[in-house]
């Protein structure tokens, strides 16, 4: 079943704010520790910038147990049929499953949960035929199977791909801009994952600016990746440029500080 709206319009959306503890949070680098008070910035512009494109947004206390639970798209999808509780590939990320669940059973009246093998919410990427998910470090064969079957509980088809070697997260390299447009890296685009889609590929230099974020009118981008925000201002989207140094310091980006859906009527 496809579902007749653009799947970039979203009503609602989750946040959680950053802990102190957000400056241990995971990296695969050595770079320099973010700073707290960075995070706690960039997020709030983040929160700021999602009630100004028509959000509501629900924003839950921050958790110390947990240093990546600002990250609130890997443990959990949501869509107007309901939520899927998953299993975050890090080890250290497990416990951030059950203290998101209540904020989930208030707000759908379904929410599955992942029994199989792991599965990040920052490997799905949710298009207007199906629901790709990608393999990588975070997300097994396992997990991506039974997450198949969740999604066709919801509706929905699915799709497993794979993620370029190397890179965290299958939307670490791209973005939906809208129903027939993707922004994606050319490691990405090489694979011919995204046939049958206009690509837009950021420049060299500027893979990062791949996790952008289409929210209704708005497409968030990373702040310091200039010619990406030109190359797609020049398309006809509406920039909002929002800073992301902080946060980028431990692997994240732009769709995984939010869970986003569209309430259905």
């Amino acid at each position: 079943m496809v579902i007749a709206m653009a799947v970039t319009d979203f009503t609602h959306a989750i946040v959680r704010r950053p802990a102190r503890a957000v400056v241990r949070g995971l990296r695969a680098g050595k770079g320099p520790d973010p700073s707290f008070d960075g995070v706690k910035s960039e997020h709030a512009a983040y929160c700021a910038a999602l009630v100004n494109a028509g959000l509501r947004v629900t924003i839950l206390p921050p958790d110390e147990a947990f240093p990546d639970s600002i990250f609130v798209e890997d443990p959990a999808l949501v869509f107007p049929e309901g939520a899927i509780l998953l299993r975050p590939g890090a080890p250290a990320r497990a416990g951030e499953v059950a203290a998101l669940e209540p904020a989930l059973c208030e707000r759908f009246e379904t929410v599955l949960a992942l029994e199989d093998g792991l599965a990040d919410g920052g490997d799905i990427l949710a298009t207007p035929e199906r629901v790709m998910i990608g393999l990588s470090a975070r997300t097994d064969k396992a997990g991506a199977e039974a997450l198949m079957g969740l999604l066709a509980k919801l509706g929905r088809r699915a799709l497993i791909v794979e993620t370029p070697k190397g890179v965290l997260h299958f939307k670490t390299d791209c973005a939906l801009l809208d129903d027939e447009t993707v922004l994606t890296t050319r490691r990405l685009s090489s694979s011919g994952v995204f046939k049958g889609y206009r690509e837009i590929i950021v420049p060299e230099g500027e893979e990062a600016a791949a996790n952008a974020l289409r929210v209704n009118k708005a497409l968030f981008v990373g702040a310091r990746f200039r010619r990406t925000a030109e190359r797609l201002a020049d398309a006809g989207y509406d920039v909002v440029p929002l800073p992301v140094d902080e946060i980028g310091r431990i692997d994240a980006g732009l769709s995984c500080m939010s869970l986003r859906w569209r309430e259905a009527n």
